[in-house]
């Protein structure tokens, strides 16, 4: 069945599947059709996302396993409801000691049936690592930790095995090894004991004999000789386009997507794979054949750059919904604010770069510092490409790397989608545009290489060349696109949305904060592209990935509309204030207003001491991924603590304190109704709308683990309870009741009207009058059935000193929608229960948003 609305739920030890249970007739009432849920497979112990997955053929059992899984699916077939599970299909968690798979490859090298599973290059450029992974996963330098002992060997009582320890890691002995550990085990452990000196070389010259090299963690930046997901090395790539490794990682989602208790899947970081569009097709035919007569559901979590759209060859249903959320916050920002915003934070930060700028020495730095190691892999697998050609083996490896960094910093999109076949016209123009802008920044004598990289990178097709070349030829595309998309990833989300602060409403996961604001029309172009080409596609406005809630987003649109005000402010605050930075001010002072809680009162000492935490929390993860002054790799805790100790300062009782939160207060009214039109929006756009956990009531969240806390069920289960009308609800708008009345609302008429929003056109509605600007409306129509939505834009300068969500009639001067020839005269909102009807062809703004900053309007039918 198509999804009304799904809701995304975070399993982990705390909240596991039998607690989803009973949030299911919730869910429902809600009106939400489908939970969609974070990876259930076996991940990590204690993990709190699900994607380190470690036995991805059995249900995590710290969610309660199997069992609990079947309790969940036999309860949302109680409500008729769905299930869809978020799989990863790119990397499985390393190191530790309870990934079988990657245990044996330890053991067994390139003789394990599971080395080719791991994307491993066995013969890489450090000639002591032939043969051998590098395994990078100790605190010090290799002859320290073997001389401080923490490498032991120890003897497994259970397989009767010796392996070498080293805290939670376990490092097997390959068959060889073993066999020449003769004698009793407390024998071979003393005189293999790493305290006295003729047992540490013992222990040395064991592992010297196995498939692997334990190193320092940091080397891993230059060395490592097998892919992971973005630089965390504790993640490494898999291969699932081999197909015994996907049989074997995917023998347990088609087993229950067989069995009815799945109904389709979300796949994580689509961009890592090797063949997104051949993975994706295949895993369509795969789980038709499961099930026959049920088309699965299948999204990609996939960063849409702007102007690239979702290729329809993949045969999937859509994105998670970034894109989506990127379309309704442009839309809600005015883009007279951009300007003057920039020259602000210029000005404040003392940097005038603008985020190209920043983009592209934040891709140069991930390059040379994080992904160096992915940077040699690919660069010898495009040495190994040319040397298979006599016309090109004269291009030496430094050249060629020299050029390969140049080029990967001007892939604008995530990566191209290079295979056996011709190269689309998409990617052609991607990557000529790229040697374009490296050209200047490479010697002229260059350009040959420069026109043999386009030839390598699909110019000439794969195809044409014969079998020994191809295999090199496709090898070396897979290492260059493995290298693009987590640069891409890297550079801009994780390092750049940390160094610009501009408006950082604009900096989130699938935006481009150099795209200020969007127009209406773009907007609804957009949409009406997505009812055409991806209808079932997923609208998230709220992700477990965001970097800010989407309410905290909303009200931070409102500085668009106000940068005068907000410069004055901001000013003032800073220079009242010492800070030790005032680019970290800046962004700090964006954030307090941003997440300021709505019943926060600026004399209530323990709810700022938590306010604090929170934000305390933040900014040391965003200075860290700034990484200017402090870094993940290399904290300076001493700088950190003395931003923490300013950000305590601001929050201590006093005028500046109260000037903060007054201010915060402000715009908390037009953040409102910015967050209500967004949210009516995501429920009634073509596609799926998506509610990620307890967003319901506002998400004045911070980036994770703060979006990731616990949801307060009961609370939103009370409310519900209550049936208060939306309408109603805006007497008490600040506990969010109002937001969740207004979701529900729409759900139901969504599940009135299905096939209406299902699989309606998507038309837009004009707007006449001075305040045109200041509304957006749509029509959706499948047949004789039709909706119009109305929402509230750039709401500031309708409020005035308004202390509610809603603008008074006077603000609207007339302003009115004029309907199409063919729409009914007569519509009930359904939010209010108000009938409205038409005059002169039009319904006037002020009346339809006299109660609520939204309405969605159902053609009222006669008694």
């Amino acid at each position: 069945m198509t999804p009304r609305a799904t809701a995304r739920l975070q399993f982990h030890a705390g909240f596991t599947l039998d607690d989803a249970v009973g949030v299911v007739p919730y869910l429902s009432r809600l009106g939400i059709s489908h939970i969609y849920a974070s990876p259930i497979t076996t991940a990590r112990r204690g993990s709190t996302h699900g994607y380190d997955v470690v036995d991805p053929t059995r249900v995590n059992p710290e969610l309660g396993g199997e069992a609990a899984l079947g309790r969940l699916s036999e309860a949302l077939r109680g409500h008729a409801m769905g299930l869809v599970l978020d799989i990863v299909p790119n990397h499985m968690a390393v190191g530790g000691s309870d990934n079988p798979w990657w245990l044996d490859v330890l053991e067994h090298g390139r003789a394990s049936p599971h080395a080719s599973w791991f994307d491993i290059d066995w013969q890489p450029v450090e000639p002591g690592l032939a043969g051998k992974l590098l395994v990078p996963f100790l605190g010090g330098p290799y002859g320290e930790v073997l001389e401080s002992g923490e490498l032991v060997l120890r003897f497994d009582e259970g397989s009767g095995a010796f392996f070498v320890a080293y805290h939670d890691h376990r490092f097997p002995l390959s068959p060889e090894s073993r066999r020449d550990l003769v004698g009793d085990p407390a024998t071979v452990l003393a005189m293999h004991d790493p305290m006295r000196e003729d047992g540490r070389q013992r222990l040395h010259a064991l592992l010297e004999r196995q498939h692997y090299r334990p190193s320092f963690w940091r080397l891993a930046a230059d060395a490592l000789n097998w892919r992971r997901f973005f630089d965390i090395t504790g993640l490494a790539g898999f291969r699932v386009e081999v197909p015994a490794a996907f049989d074997a990682s995917h023998a347990l989602i088609l087993r229950l997507h067989a069995e009815g208790v799945i109904d389709g899947v979300r796949i994580d970081h689509v961009d890592g794979l090797a063949d997104p569009r051949g993975y994706c097709r295949k895993l369509r035919r795969r789980l038709r054949t499961a099930r026959p007569g049920m088309e699965p559901l299948i999204w990609v979590e996939k960063i849409l750059a702007p102007g690239e759209t979702l290729p329809a060859t993949w045969l999937t249903d859509g994105t998670s919904g970034y894109d989506f959320m990127d379309e309704v916050a442009a839309v809600l920002h005015d883009p007279a604010g951009a300007d003057p915003l920039g020259r602000l934070w210029a000005d404040i930060s003392g940097c005038d770069a603008d985020f190209p700028t920043e983009v592209l020495a934040a891709r140069r730095q991930i390059l040379r510092e994080s992904l160096a190691a992915e940077v040699t892999l690919a660069a010898l697998a495009l040495k190994r490409t040319a040397d298979a050609d006599m016309r090109q083996r004269d291009f030496g490896l430094h050249a060629i790397r020299r050029v390969l960094m140049e080029l990967a910093v001007h892939i604008v999109t995530y990566r191209p989608y290079l295979g056996v076949g011709p190269r689309s016209t998409t990617d052609t123009q991607l990557i000529r545009q790229a040697i374009a802008k490296a050209r200047p920044g490479l010697p002229a004598t260059d350009g040959a290489l420069l026109a043999a990289f386009d030839a390598w990178l699909g110019a000439e097709p794969v195809s044409v060349l014969p079998a020994a070349q191809r295999r090199t030829r496709i090898m070396a595309q897979r290492r260059f696109q493995h290298l693009t998309a987590p640069l891409a990833a890297k550079s801009m989300e994780d390092t750049a949305f940390y160094r610009y602060g501009r408006l950082l409403s604009r900096n989130e996961v699938g935006a481009d904060p150099a795209i200020f604001a969007t127009t209406p029309e773009r907007f609804h172009a957009a949409q009406a592209a997505r009812a055409a080409a991806l209808p079932r596609a997923l609208l998230a406005t709220a992700t477990h990935d965001h970097k800010r809630g989407e309410d905290l987003r909303a009200r931070l649109a409102v500085l668009s509309e106000m940068p005068e005000a907000w410069e004055r402010s901001l000013r003032t605050w800073i220079g009242t204030s010492s800070p030790p930075d005032t680019s970290v001010a800046a962004m700090l002072l964006q954030m307090m207003v941003g997440a300021w809680p709505l019943d926060l009162q600026p004399e209530d000492a323990a709810g700022l001491r938590g306010f604090a935490d929170r934000l305390a929390a933040w900014q040391r993860k965003a200075l860290r991924e700034a990484k200017r002054r402090t870094r993940w790799t290399l904290p300076d805790e001493a700088y950190e603590t003395v931003c923490e100790d300013y950000l305590r300062r601001l929050l201590v009782p006093g005028p500046l304190l109260t000037d903060i939160a007054a201010f915060a207060d402000r715009i908390a009214a037009a953040g409102a109704v910015n967050g209500l039109s967004q949210c009516l929006l995501r429920c009634t756009a073509p596609g799926v709308p998506d509610l990620y956990q307890g967003t319901e009531f506002w998400d004045l969240s911070l980036v994770d683990p703060d979006n990731r806390r616990a949801v307060d069920w009961a609370a939103r289960e009370r409310a519900l309870d209550a049936a208060v009308p939306p309408g109603a609800a805006m007497h008490h708008w600040r506990d969010g009741h109002i937001k969740q009345a207004v979701i529900g609302a729409a759900l139901h008429c969504r599940r009135e009207a299905g096939s209406l929003f299902e699989r309606g056109s998507y038309e837009l509605l004009a707007v006449e009058g001075p305040r045109r600007a200041h509304v957006l409306g749509f029509r959706r129509r499948w047949g004789d059935a039709q909706a119009i939505v109305v929402t509230t834009r750039l709401p500031a300068a309708l409020l005035g000193q308004e202390p509610r969500p809603l603008a008074p009639a006077a603000a609207w001067q007339g302003s009115a929608i004029r309907l199409a020839d063919d729409a009914a005269t007569a519509w009930r909102d359904v939010m209010t229960g108000t009938v409205h009807v038409a005059q002169d062809g039009g319904l006037a703004v002020a009346r339809l948003l006299s109660e609520l900053p939204v309405c969605l309007l159902m053609p009222e039918r006669p008694a």
